[in-house]
């Protein structure tokens, strides 16, 4: 998530909401009231000028790193815009941001350009709340100054008002999806605006209005279910079990969806093992990085998806494409199959400063083996199928390594 809180280095948009205000506003001795404090957040806009913004080199590090769709924040729930909406002027093109004189001002235009070019799907983040535009936090209602997740009204109170906000966030979903190009999935946040809670916005009327430009897109109306939430996404946790549906676990590569000077990285070893425990259990990954307020993706998030990058160049076969395979996980390994190819892929998952033996077992017992190979080489491996499972001699070479992972594909 990238956007002008990135400049404080506090959790995105969260600290406009007072209901949230005791958990997303510490950090900071503040010495104003909530209302100045509010004012003071609105004008980040004003300093936000993330003049180092090279659409391109994200763009060539994400394909370098193996990611095969961009997740990019168009709008938080701060309601500030990340396009040339032509719906609001609290906006990345707007004249009192900086930044809207830049070759890149547009930013999602240019990064989406960008990523196509690598090949790399891409998808629109889109909050459905919008704690900027008039017609959601108006003033004047009943809350007061008090700000809640919600809107300061209660919309079957005011219908004009709460349809002039329904109106409002379909045109800019037309927008990103008449002016941007090609969009392969819409990923709705903000799940307390939904009809259960009486802040029906008619999602499925936009997606439908949506799918007539562009008939492919997916919807991902997160936590709320029905049709429009086409595959689901936990947040920060891994599911225990294989989960029957699509399903991607949104995770951070530091310890904040937003960027945090001197965040604390996951390591390269806790990140792949994190995207196998995922792909055994039938998910995808969306790993997120926090740009940086002058436009530049950390040092050590590049390094990260670098390193994973390497790991993918040689083990991304068991990982694309595959399907889960019992079972699963167990005994450190990571399962993965492509039944149609007769091949099951394990893994074996290495703490670090663990030696890989030369001879172990894989608890694999569902099919015969016929053959065992390395990933990424075409080196054989000398194998034994028991009760226990497939016994394996591997190469004196990768005994030596300080691996990772390391990757054998059996043929079935």
């Amino acid at each position: 998530m990238g956007g002008p809180y990135s400049q404080l280095g506090l959790v995105e948009s969260w600290a406009l909401s007072d209901q949230d205000a005791e958990w997303s506003r510490h950090g900071v001795d503040w010495g104003v009231t909530n209302k100045e404090f509010k004012e003071q957040y609105k004008n980040l806009n004003k300093t936000f000028n993330p003049i180092r913004f090279q659409p391109d080199e994200w763009a060539k590090l994400a394909k370098e790193g193996g990611f095969k769709y961009l997740i990019f924040t168009t709008k938080h729930h701060d309601g500030f815009c990340m396009w040339d909406t032509q719906y609001s002027d609290y906006k990345i093109t707007g004249e009192d941001c900086p930044f809207h004189t830049h070759h890149y001002a547009d930013i999602c235009g240019h990064l989406f350009e960008a990523f196509r070019r690598q090949g790399i799907g891409i998808v629109a983040y889109f909050s459905k709340a919008d704690w900027h535009v008039p017609s959601y936090w108006a003033p004047h209602m009943e809350r007061g100054d008090f700000t809640w997740r919600g809107p300061s009204y209660k919309p079957e109170e005011h219908k004009d008002l709460w349809e002039e906000f329904v109106q409002f966030t379909h045109n800019q979903l037309l927008e990103l999806c008449t002016r941007y190009g090609k969009i392969d999935v819409l990923w709705f946040d903000a799940g307390w605006v939904c009809e259960q809670s009486g802040q029906d916005i008619r999602l499925g009327e936009a997606v439908d209005k949506v799918r007539k430009i562009q008939p492919w897109i997916i919807s991902a109306d997160r936590t709320i279910g029905g049709p429009y939430e086409n595959y689901i996404t936990p947040e920060q946790c891994i599911p225990s079990k294989p989960i029957p549906v699509p399903w991607e676990s949104c995770i951070t590569m530091g310890t904040s969806f937003s960027f945090a000077y001197e965040d604390d990285y996951k390591s390269t070893r806790e990140l792949i093992h994190m995207l196998l425990n995922i792909v055994a259990k039938g998910g995808n990954l969306a790993l997120n990085v926090g740009p940086q307020p002058d436009g530049r993706l950390p040092r050590t998030a590049i390094k990260r998806i670098k390193e994973m990058g390497k790991w993918l160049d040689k083990n991304g076969e068991g990982i694309y494409g595959t399907r889960v395979c019992s079972p699963y996980l167990q005994d450190g390994f990571a399962f993965t199959q492509k039944a149609k190819e007769h091949t099951v892929y394990a893994f074996k998952l290495c703490e670090e400063g663990e030696k890989v033996e030369e001879v172990f077992n894989i608890p694999y017992t569902e099919q015969a083996v016929k053959e065992v190979t390395v990933l990424g080489t075409a080196t054989s491996v000398v194998f034994k199928q028991t009760e226990e499972g497939v016994q394996v001699r591997v190469p004196s070479e990768l005994v030596e390594e300080d691996t990772i992972a390391v990757g054998f594909k059996f043929e079935v």
